[in-house]
């Protein structure tokens, strides 16, 4: 399958952890893939502004996570 970056982030808070990822649809059925940006840090771990960018879906910030080979590759993604 082929994914596209969808240029929203999905941030969840559970229990005082957070977790942030970037979400990827597939090109032809729209089944969506999760990229871990950060997981089961503590909500404090982020400074507000910076989890604002996550909150807003810049589309910067999506392009920038999106676009990065070593956290592709970290998450199993195959770049192409």
């Amino acid at each position: 399958m082929e994914f596209l970056n969808s240029g929203k982030f999905r941030v969840n808070f559970n229990g005082g952890r957070m977790d942030v990822w970037l979400i990827f649809r597939c090109k032809k059925c729209r089944h969506s893939w999760n990229l871990p940006i950060h997981e089961r840090v503590k909500r404090t771990y982020l400074p507000p502004e910076e989890l604002e960018h996550f909150l807003q879906n810049d589309p910067e910030w999506a392009q920038k996570y999106g676009g990065d080979p070593v956290l592709l590759k970290r998450n199993g993604a195959e770049i192409h």
